[in-house]
């Protein structure tokens, strides 16, 4: 059997002196004129690894359906009161349209027919479906939440959500796109028995969903940990800027070090870490699966230790406009997570500022987390990551009104020594408050704003007062009289950062001037 799916082709008989192989071959040529060839030489009619029992189909959308049958077959896919058929082609593939459909929480049947062969597909609904990506803290589980936040054991105990699907897609890496993935594990569920074992973040993101919109949502979650951004992004991606064009030279040669020494590079590990060999064998296979958009949340493997965040803004541009650009949805929404404080390295503020600059694509938006506290590189509380998520694609994919986002910084204005700043998603006002654990924050107007700086013009930065002035925030500082820049913070591990709008959203940090952030990464030496 090819990898294809398509049976080999036997070799012509040319002599009546046959050796053992083709004595061999000629009793093969006799039992499929008896129709007892063994099913291992025959194609096999087959779907795409993306389909099985549970899954959930995006509502809305053109529906291609396809698999693999014995070429030039007649395959007809019958679903939802749809019949189509088309002709397998000579390598075996084939590919059906179903015409949108609209949500529905009832569980169908789907049928393959080619000849005497037939597949079905059990208990499918209909409903928007969600990719969810990264490296670790998007893959970490309920169950480790639970270990530290208690009502989340209560949220497994509860979770009775049988039109929330979860399908886990973990193959290894590949040098080259892979043309299907195995069904393995399947769709699974939302219910007490499964709710523990799935990434908490994408969780909490479609609980959420779910219950304000009332449809299906299904999670296709392709994260794996300890990986960087490059093995996400696919290869036609990585011409965008010299730094990925020099990453993807060296990652076709495996040089693992050369990348880590590339000025913008990243600690390659293993081949896990190359450009584009994740994507090739997690996402390469299901590009033409129809998806309402990408949740990501990653960049701790693009900052740690020896490694160089520059140029992590471009790698997320290529990211979300290669994933459009293979996925066929040049708006496919993509809200992602910036880095919180927790369990943070020297590189991590560069990062996350890295993360704002790259906010700013259409159809994008980002969640806030530095004020989620925390001393664990994986902090538990995916409780309002996964609901800070949910608000981005309800306002900006589902129109509804609610608030989505912190203040993000806009402008400035300077006013003799005064720097005024003003933010995005800010018209409601700013305020000080707390926030414990994943209770909503609680205003403090008795507490101070920290992590305010200000730079002269020779960019030094002096500590600074902040003062909230309805929308906008006065910073002031005695040592810099003559202001030049002003910056939110852009600490390693800032503590208590207060400033939230009255919607109870965190602001971003933010350094008013790029080029008054410096960073110099510790590169390997030979």
């Amino acid at each position: 059997m090819t990898a294809s799916g398509q049976a080999e082709k036997l070799p012509k008989v040319r002599s009546m002196t046959q050796t053992p192989l083709q004595h061999l071959l000629i009793g093969l040529l006799f039992l499929i004129g008896l129709g007892t060839l063994p099913t291992s030489v025959l194609a096999e009619l087959k779907l795409s690894g993306i389909f099985s029992d549970h899954m959930v189909l995006q509502r809305d959308q053109r529906l291609p359906i396809w698999g693999w049958a014995d070429k030039n077959q007649k395959v007809t896919v019958m679903f939802s009161g749809q019949t189509v058929s088309t002709t397998a082609d000579h390598s075996g593939f084939w590919q059906v349209n179903l015409t949108p459909l609209q949500h529905n929480s009832q569980g169908q049947e789907l049928s393959v027919q080619c000849g005497p062969e037939s597949l079905t597909v059990r208990d499918i609904v209909i409903g928007d479906v969600w990719h969810a990506s990264g490296q670790s803290n998007m893959a970490m589980q309920v169950r480790s939440v639970a270990q530290k936040i208690p009502a989340a054991k209560q949220h497994i105990a509860k979770a009775r959500f049988p039109a929330i699907r979860f399908r886990r897609v973990s193959e290894n890496q590949s040098a080259a796109p892979l043309a299907d993935l195995p069904v393995r594990g399947g769709w699974v569920p939302c219910s007490p028995a499964s709710a523990a074992n799935v990434s908490a973040a994408a969780f909490y993101f479609a609980r959420k969903l779910h219950q304000e919109l009332g449809v299906p949502i299904g999670i296709i979650n392709t994260s794996r940990g300890g990986t960087p951004i490059e093995p996400f992004i696919p290869r036609d991606a990585f011409t965008s800027h010299p730094t990925l064009q020099q990453e993807l030279k060296l990652g076709d040669q495996e040089d693992l070090r050369g990348i880590w020494k590339l000025p913008g590079g990243v600690y390659a590990r293993d081949a896990n870490w190359l450009p584009g060999r994740l994507f090739h064998s997690r996402l390469s296979p299901i590009t033409a699966f129809p998806v309402r958009g990408l949740i990501w949340y990653q960049g701790e493997s693009n900052c740690g230790k020896g490694e160089d965040p520059r140029d992590y803004q471009q790698k997320m541009r290529a990211l979300i406009t290669g994933w459009r650009q293979a996925l066929g949805d040049e708006s496919l929404p993509v809200y992602f997570v910036q880095l919180p404080g927790s369990g943070a390295g020297p590189g991590w503020p560069y990062l996350r500022e890295q993360q704002r600059l790259s906010s700013n694509l259409p159809h994008t938006g980002m969640v806030v987390t530095i004020d989620l506290l925390d001393p664990d590189i994986h902090p538990p509380n995916k409780i309002d990551v996964g609901e800070r998520l949910a608000r981005w694609a309800l306002a900006e994919e589902y129109n509804k009104p609610v608030p989505f986002s912190g203040p993000l910084f806009q402008r400035v204005t300077i006013d003799n020594e005064s720097v005024i700043v003003h933010f995005t998603h800010a018209d409601n006002g700013l305020m000080v408050a707390v926030k414990e654990g994943s209770q909503p924050p609680r205003e403090t107007p008795d507490k101070t704003l920290k992590h305010f700086e200000l730079a002269d013009a020779t960019g030094h930065w002096f500590p600074a007062e902040a003062t909230i002035n309805e929308n906008t925030i006065v910073v002031t500082s005695k040592q810099v009289p003559a202001p030049a820049a002003v910056r939110y913070a852009c600490a390693v591990n800032p503590q208590h950062c207060r400033l939230y709008n009255r919607s109870g959203l965190p602001a971003s940090p933010f350094c008013s001037k790029a080029e008054f952030f410096h960073y110099a990464p510790e590169l390997p030496v030979d």
